[in-house]
């Protein structure tokens, strides 16, 4: 029987399976493919908290989300086109989500009567009609895969770990993906145990051999490759984008970095990155708890290192008082929040945007810090170089807020050209007959910054309120309240660019804003919103604080302003407060990011109401 094959412009694939099945090394693979073949991509790891949960439980299954196409993409999309279910467990928490006519290919050596009872099946869903909306190809892939590897001499169970490798040979038969790519990674990832290579190498053979010779699947796809930007990319995560952005402002401000920091999830691959650029001059401690780990990198600081701390909400608590002590002291240092679900232990594998109040004001007294989001996994790059550039041209903590979608994310990245990344270079105080601590510069306000040991640049350091120009200890009310106004001025004086209006017509009456990894999904709404023939303006923030000088103009020039954010309403609350325009909150806490198609929605209710 021949194969017909389908051109399409986009495709949703999501495998998903027990957290020890290896889905997101199977999802990860089949978009390293499709980035090599040119498309345009988004990704979505989803991943239980537990280290270990329960086997063929809801609570252990692991899934990976892509999204590849022939245009440009923003988000990882909505719902699959094709779910790989790996046991009864993927199928029931991830089925609800497949569209009606959806493919769903199925593991059925795993659907056993103990294992469907472990999830609450009361019959096979693979035997009853529950199914019958989706295309259901029934695939025993342990089976097949522990045939395919008999003659190598691997036990039973070894051989049967091997199955996501021929659940991603058939899917990558199935959209016509090249094999040489994966067939090489999987070499050198186990080149210390060349049998498990091989085995693993016979196995996605087996799954693409398997495709071309069954009759179950009667169409394959193709999605061309998209029409980017000329140049060289790679595929690449929001927290790899971060580490290379400081990488680069490193190399470019011409000082060492020190990242003092303490694992946490889901900014450790931060870390896990930067300790393999010590060839930058780049230092990683991991210290032994959080506030040892900022107290590393404002030390660093103060010794006229690029200090670096990383972490996620709850950690941001722990930093806080050292944070204040970054304002207090005048010197730069980078702060990256990883935002995920809370309050305290939380969800550490979800997402979230519920840090934004924490970053404004969760310190003692009046200490404000510039913030700087990130929209993209690709974007965490320019957007931490900026925050660097904030941080040494204004001598001051900057806090950076990612989040667990951006952070695990990934997109193409167009590698830049090293020359078009701004010079970060600064001037260290040196001489003694000029010198005053906290003197300051007329344009930016910051104050100069000394190294210590430098002959005649002696001078108190601390927590302790600074006598204006001298630093000398100060309790004088006067003297307080003014240094209180300086460090307030000096971030509202901060240069951020003006805020970019999306407004292809001109005729909006409505202006969306967001923030952070929102921007994806609310770009997408906007998208189809506007092909329904409703005009929608979007705006997105990178800077929160300072907001663009001509924010408030923007605001005010458009009869209705909604705010979707993954919180309850936080940059609707300081919109509110500082420019008085009554913005529409939408929020939503799942841990998971916004839909396209309900912000759609949402939308579109709005604008109606707006021309009612």
């Amino acid at each position: 029987m021949s194969t017909e094959t389908r051109k399409l412009d986009r495709v949703v694939i999501r495998f998903a399976g027990d957290s020890g099945d290896g889905m997101q090394l199977t999802g990860d693979r089949f978009t390293s493919e499709a980035a090599a073949f040119g498309n345009d991509l988004a990704t979505q790891p989803n991943f239980p908290a537990e280290i270990r949960a329960p086997q063929g439980t809801l609570p252990g299954v692991s899934s990976f989300q892509l999204h590849f196409a022939d245009y440009d993409i923003l988000t990882p999309g909505d719902r699959p086109d094709v779910l790989v279910a790996m046991n009864p467990a993927a199928l029931k928490a991830n089925v609800v989500d497949l569209p009606d006519g959806g493919i769903l290919i199925v593991n059925t050596d795993e659907f056993t009567k103990r294992n469907l009872t472990k999830v609450g099946y009361d019959s096979n869903p693979l035997e009853d009609e529950s199914l019958e909306k989706f295309q259901v190809h029934k695939v025993a892939m342990a089976t097949l895969t522990i045939g395919a590897l008999e003659e190598t001499g691997l036990g039973k169970k070894d051989a049967e770990r091997a199955k996501n490798m021929f659940a991603l040979g058939l899917l990558s038969w199935m959209y016509h993906r090249p094999t040489e790519g994966t067939e090489r990674f999987l070499r050198e990832k186990f080149a210390k145990k060349p049998d498990i290579a091989e085995a693993n190498v016979l196995a996605f053979r087996a799954g693409w051999n398997y495709g071309e010779t069954t009759e179950a699947f009667a169409v394959t796809y193709e999605v061309a490759p998209a029409k980017l930007n000329v140049g060289t990319y790679r595929q690449i995560t929001g927290n790899t984008a971060t580490a290379y952005g400081i990488v680069a402002a490193a190399q470019r401000s011409k000082l060492p970095v020190v990242l003092g920091t303490y694992p946490i999830t889901p900014a450790s691959d931060i870390l896990h990155e930067l300790s393999k650029h010590k060839n930058f001059d780049i230092t990683t401690v991991q210290a032994e708890d959080e506030i040892a780990g900022i107290g590393i990198a404002l030390g660093a600081s103060y010794g006229g290192a690029l200090g670096v701390t990383s972490t996620s909400g709850p950690g941001i608590a722990l930093k806080s008082e050292t944070i204040g002590l970054a304002v207090m002291t005048e010197l730069p240092l980078l702060v990256i929040d990883v935002q995920r679900g809370g309050p305290s232990t939380g969800l550490p594998t979800k997402t979230e945007q519920a840090d934004l109040l924490q970053a404004m004001f969760g310190r003692n007294g009046e200490s404000p810090v510039p913030i700087v989001a990130p929209q993209s996994p690709s974007d965490c790059f320019d957007a931490v170089v900026d925050a660097v550039r904030i941080a040494l041209t204004y001598r001051t903590p900057v806090l950076f807020l990612s989040d667990g979608a951006v952070a695990n994310g990934s997109e193409p990245w167009l590698i830049p050209d090293v020359d078009t990344l701004p010079d970060l270079s600064v001037e260290f105080a040196t001489d003694p007959e000029t010198f005053q601590p906290y003197s300051r510069d007329p344009e930016t306000l910051a104050r100069p910054w000394a190294v210590p040991g430098t002959p005649g640049l002696q001078h108190r350091i601390g927590g302790l309120e600074k006598q204006d120009v001298t630093g000398n200890i100060s309790y004088d009310p006067e003297n307080h309240d003014r240094m209180v106004r300086l460090r307030q001025a000096k971030i509202d004086g901060i240069e951020v660019p003006d805020v970019e209006v999306d407004d292809p017509s001109g005729e909006a009456k409505v202006l969306v804003v967001g923030w952070g990894s929102s921007y994806g999904p609310i770009g997408a709404a906007a998208r189809r919103v506007r092909k329904l023939g409703l005009p929608v303006a979007h705006a997105h923030l990178r800077h929160l604080n300072p907001f663009p000088k001509n924010l408030g103009e923007v605001l005010k020039s458009y009869e209705k302003v909604i705010v979707p954010e993954m919180n309850l309403g936080q940059l609707a609350l300081l919109l509110r407060a500082k420019y008085l325009v009554d913005a529409v909150s939408y929020t939503k806490v799942q841990g998971l990011p916004f839909k396209a198609e309900e912000l759609q929605n949402v939308l579109a209710d709005v604008i109606k109401g707006v021309s009612a």
